[in-house]
């Protein structure tokens, strides 16, 4: 008979910290896509890395500047370390 021990460490079911850390993934092709959605997640995104309303304010007229392949280039240069965009 097996051991309960055993069967844990058979499961399927990992802890986290056994994990590789990946970066979340935007999928471009969803609602998560769209350029209203994409600029509300820069934006927490920016607040939890300590920029103050001034600089996400900057970073969003940026955004706003140009067209949608603008925005996701901003985007990366922001938090293209953090977050992955897919497409």
């Amino acid at each position: 008979m097996q051991s309960f021990k055993d069967f844990i460490a058979e499961m399927a079911i990992k802890k986290a910290s056994d994990q590789p850390y990946r970066k979340p993934e935007i999928d471009l092709r969803g609602p998560e896509g769209n350029a209203f959605a994409l600029m509300a997640t820069a934006r927490g995104y920016l607040k939890q890395l300590g920029y103050d309303k001034e600089e996400i304010q900057q970073v969003m007229d940026s955004m706003q500047s140009s067209d949608y392949e603008n925005l996701l280039r901003v985007f990366d240069k922001y938090l293209g370390d953090f977050v992955d965009l897919i497409r």
